[in-house]
Parts: C-alpha cells; sequence; structure tokens
C-alpha cells in the first residue's frame, strides 16, 4: 500500500469542510497579515490547489460581513508562523474555541492541540453555523425596523409612487406626506389645547389653594408676572388667562375696550388680548396701509358701524364691509346714498338711519337698509354739522344758527326750535341728557378766530374739544364751565381738525398739515406718538379719524389711511 503525500489528508479534511462550510481563512499574524508557513501549519508544503483553497476563501471572507469571526481570526492567528508554535492559554481563554476563531486558525488550533483535521473541520462548521444563525437573527431585526418605520411613518411599499413617474413625482409623494404629517401634528395640538388642563397634583402649596384666593392673590401682579406665570404649566396658562386678573390692567392701559367709569364696550374680546394690543398703542408700534383712493381733493366725513365703514365722497356717502383682518375692504361697496346736489360736510348713524348735512343747505335721512330717501331745506346757507340721538336732530350752518328736527317720520322737516349763535357754527354734540334747552356757555377768554371744529361727550358731565387755537381741552360741567380742567397744546402750531377718545386713557386727534395723527395720554401733557401720513407735495389735512381697539383709520383729501396696532 502506498502512502499518501504528506500533507494530502489536510487537504482532504478541507476539501470536505468547503462543501459544508464557508471557506477557511489563512493563518494570521499579529496584524492580521498572512504570516510564512511554519512548521507545523497548514501552509507546509503548499502547492497549486492549496493556493487555490486560499484565493477562494480570501473571497468568501471579502463577502462576509465584519463580525466576531474576524476578531476571532485576528486573535487566534497571533504566535509565531516561523515556527508554528501555539499562543499562550490566556490569549486561547480570551479569543475563544471554534465559533469565534477564523476557518484556518481553527484548523491550526487543532493541528496544534495534536487533534486530526475532521475535528477541526467539525469545530468550524459549528462555529460558522453559529455565525450564520447570529447574522440572520441580525437581519431579522433590521427588516422589522423598517416595518415598523413604514407602519409609524404610514407608507407601505403598494403606496410607493412608481419609478416610471420620475423624481418629480415622488418629490411630490414625499412633500404631500409632509404637508399631511404637520396637518396631523396641528390638530393633535389643538385637540390637546381643548383639552382640560387638570390642576397639578404635586407642586407647591399655593397650587393647591382654592381657586378665589388664587385669584385674589394673583390680581396684585403686573402684566410681566402674570406673564411669566403663565409660562409654568398648561394649567396656570389657562387660570392667569381669566378676564377677571386682566381687568384691573386692561383699565389701566391705553384703548383697551374699557371706559373711565368701567364699562366694557368690547365684552366679545379676551381682556388679555386687548391688553397685548394696548401695547403696541403705548409703544407706537403699528403698520400703515391705504384702504381707499380718489382722483380729485375731497373733504370726506366716515363713520363705523360693526364690520362696516361709510364714508363721504364728494355729494355720495358709500357703505363698504371690513374683511376679518379689519386692515382692508372689500372694493365693491354694500351700498351707495345720494340726494344733495353739493358736497355732503357731515353725517352721523342714528337708529338704522344716515342723517346727513351739505353744502346745499339740506339735511338728507336715508334708511340704511332700504332705499328710503328723504332731503329737506333746513338752512340758507350750508349746513356743516349735524347730530342726532333720542329722535332728535340738531344741525349748525354757516348762517349763525342750530336749528332742531324731529326723526319722526310723520314731522320730518318741520322745525322744532331755532337758536341764533354769534358765529358761524363748525361743530354740534348733543348731551346724553337730552335736555332740550341752553345749558352753558363754554369758555369766556378765547381769542378771536379760536372757532370749535370738533367737539364730543364722555358723559353727561364732561366732553372734549379742539379746533383753530391748537388746543384739545377737557370740560367738567359739575367743576366750572367758563375754564376748563386740563388742555394739550399741538407741538407745532398746526390746527386740530378732529378728535377721537377711548372713554379712558387715549386721546388722538388730527392735525392741518401732512395729515398728521398724534396719540396722546391724557395722563400726560406731551404728546406720545405723531404719524405723518402725507409728504409735502400732497401734505393734507386729516378731516375725520376713528379708531377701535386695533385699528386708527384717517380720512385726508385723497385717500383713506389705516394703522394696524394688531399686526404691526
Amino acid at each position: 500500500m502506498v502512502s499518501p503525500p504528506p500533507g494530502a489528508a489536510a487537504v482532504a479534511a478541507a476539501r470536505a469542510w468547503l462543501r459544508v462550510g464557508p471557506a477557511p481563512r489563512p493563518l494570521m499574524g499579529s496584524q492580521g497579515g498572512v504570516g510564512p508557513p511554519g512548521n507545523g501549519g497548514p501552509g507546509e508544503g503548499e502547492s497549486g490547489e492549496t493556493r487555490k483553497l486560499q484565493e477562494e476563501g480570501r473571497a468568501a471572507r471579502g463577502k462576509r460581513r465584519k463580525g466576531k469571526g474576524k476578531a476571532g481570526a485576528g486573535q487566534g492567528g497571533k504566535g509565531n508562523g516561523a515556527e508554528g508554535k501555539p499562543e499562550p492559554p490566556q490569549a486561547k481563554e480570551e479569543t475563544g474555541m471554534g465559533a469565534e476563531a477564523g476557518p484556518s486558525a481553527g484548523l491550526g488550533k487543532a493541528r496544534e492541540r495534536g487533534g486530526s483535521v475532521e475535528e477541526g473541520a467539525r469545530r468550524l462548521v459549528r462555529g460558522d453555523e453559529g455565525s450564520a444563525g447570529a447574522r440572520k437573527e441580525a437581519k431579522g431585526r433590521g427588516e422589522g425596523k423598517k416595518e415598523e418605520w413604514r407602519v409609524r411613518t404610514g407608507r407601505r411599499e403598494s403606496a410607493r409612487p412608481a419609478r416610471a413617474q420620475g423624481r418629480g413625482g415622488q418629490a411630490w409623494g414625499r412633500l404631500a406626506g409632509t404637508r399631511a404629517a404637520m396637518a396631523t401634528a396641528a390638530e393633535e395640538e389643538a385637540a390637546a389645547a381643548r383639552e382640560p388642563a387638570c390642576r397639578p397634583a404635586a407642586g407647591p402649596a399655593l397650587l393647591r389653594l382654592p381657586e378665589e384666593l388664587l385669584l385674589l392673590i394673583f390680581s396684585y401682579l403686573d402684566m410681566q408676572a402674570l406673564g411669566r406665570l403663565a409660562q409654568v404649566c398648561r394649567w396656570l396658562r389657562r387660570f392667569t388667562s381669566c378676564d377677571l386678573l386682566w381687568r384691573r390692567i386692561a383699565r389701566a392701559s391705553l384703548n383697551s375696550g374699557f371706559t373711565r367709569l368701567g364699562t366694557d364696550l368690547m365684552a366679545s374680546v379676551p381682556v388679555k388680548e386687548r391688553v397685548k394690543i394696548s401695547q403696541n398703542w403705548r409703544l407706537g408700534r403699528c403698520r400703515e396701509g391705504i384702504l381707499l383712493k380718489w382722483r380729485c381733493s375731497q373733504m370726506p366725513w366716515m363713520q363705523l358701524e360693526g364690520d362696516s365703514l361709510y364714508i363721504s365722497q364728494a355729494n355720495f356717502i358709500l357703505a363698504y364691509q371690513f374683511r376679518p383682518d379689519g386692515a382692508s375692504l372689500n372694493r365693491r361697496p354694500l351700498g351707495v346714498f345720494a340726494g344733495h346736489d353739493e358736497d355732503v360736510c357731515h353725517f352721523v348713524l342714528a337708529n338704522s338711519h344716515i342723517i346727513s348735512a351739505g353744502g346745499d343747505g339740506k339735511i338728507g335721512i336715508h334708511k340704511i337698509h332700504s332705499t328710503f330717501t328723504v332731503k329737506y331745506s333746513a338752512h340758507v346757507q350750508e349746513v356743516n354739522c349735524v347730530d342726532c340721538k333720542g329722535g332728535i336732530i340738531v344741525s349748525g350752518s354757516r348762517d349763525r344758527t342750530a336749528k332742531v328736527w324731529p326723526l319722526a317720520s310723520g314731522r320730518l322737516g318741520q322745525c322744532l326750535h331755532t337758536i341764533q349763535t354769534e358765529d358761524r357754527v363748525w361743530s354740534i354734540a348733543i348731551s346724553p341728557l337730552l335736555s332740550g334747552q341752553l345749558m352753558t356757555h363754554l369758555g369766556s377768554d378765547f381769542p378771536p378766530g379760536a372757532g370749535v371744529l370738533d367737539v364730543m361727550y364722555e358723559s353727561p358731565s364732561t366732553l372734549l374739544s379742539c379746533g383753530y387755537d391748537t388746543y384739545v381741552r377737557y370740560w367738567d360741567l359739575r367743576a366750572s364751565a367758563r375754564k376748563c380742567v386740563m388742555e394739550w397744546e399741538e407741538p407745532h402750531d398746526s390746527t386740530l381738525y378732529c378728535l377721537q377718545t377711548d372713554g379712558n386713557h387715549l386721546l388722538a386727534t388730527g392735525s392741518s398739515y401732512y395729515g398728521v395723527v398724534r396719540l396722546w395720554d391724557r395722563r400726560q401733557r406731551a404728546c406720545l406718538h405723531a404719524f405723518p401720513l402725507t409728504s409735502t407735495p400732497l401734505s393734507s389735512p386729516v378731516y375725520c379719524l376713528r379708531f377701535t381697539t386695533r385699528h386708527l383709520y384717517a380720512a385726508l383729501s385723497y385717500n383713506l389711511r389705516v394703522l394696524d396696532f394688531q399686526n404691526p
């Protein structure tokens, strides 16, 4: 019998191992490189067939993922390749046996321990089976994470856009998915905001007090302290939004909807929101815009009622509806009211009627929600002003007379009373007392030409006036009718055409030059802010101004301006 050549048994065992397991690794040096053939290693007597096996092993190893097998190969290959000496026992214990070692290292260790090559191959097969199982488990976890991601984002394989649609379709699909996710998040946030916030179960002892005591304690806080307190938790944020806590602050703020007597004129709007906007009035923060324009110079007058604006242009009165933002108008008017032969000088709104005074010496009465219009001759010269309250109309004219008229439909045009004056009548206001008789004369030492161009009552005993002498005066009939109790002077010595007040601390005036609107805090002497609305070539007086808690409207010669204090 002929004995096989040296190394033939090792080659046969390696071939058998290749049929059941992965390709073997060559013996590695201390740095993971291929060492020279040792005295007892598999590299001894290397032939072309062995070299082929090593190349196939390298190719298989390149495809395999980096794992414990590679680490085991690096550790198991430690040793002297020239002599084929085994590594120390401590290193063997650290690197492990079989499953963590590479194929060549496993064969080398089997030979070094005196075992057969078949036994080493079996160990390698078991180790590779363990590595394959670990890879399958890792792959399963990866697939599970992918599926979980698809479910979480709502994107199924079947719902993905086809590649035939191109990159544009895929980008649109991603954009739509993003918008849907944002809409869902917004809905969830709104639902969370609608849920009632419960009082914290744990926390400072202050939060466990009854709500009545908390309201009393928090009522002593100022605006900044309440704002910081609202940032503590959701419950405190909602609790500090109570109108009772902000009412005291609002009454001390500018244009917050509260009168001097504490009457709330805008009960439908949260008080906290009004206080926020009032800070813009105090600081003069606003955004300017133009609502309407007209080609020729006008002397417009206007009134506000709800979400509608009424403004005179030449001999017409037009009604417009505000858009929801309050800073713009629907371009198509709701109604047009005509009847005068010359320009409309003044008009008021009362009892669903428009009462107008014209330059033709007539008074016009228009029903707002119908086409009913009546006009009658009232004065021999132009009617400069008119007012209506309690079914009574009072008109003032350039002919130095003031007349009283009824509003009743059966008595229209019948003069009830005529009051002779010493000069032209530029402004009229009916007292809330409706006494129907001359009560007093305001002032006694006015200089000549100090005519009053606008006057308004705040209460039955207090009123404001402004005019040619550049002063705004505050009168209290209970104190004195001969001298005002407070006055504010226009800094640029300009005539004041109109004024408006919030009934509390804010006062607004319109000047005769450059369309200057001034804001005054009645607790101070100096002007708070000034807004010039025209430039030098188009200098215009402010003929009329009105404001709400959010916007100020000023009528000039060529346009209607708005100052938006809600969105500065």
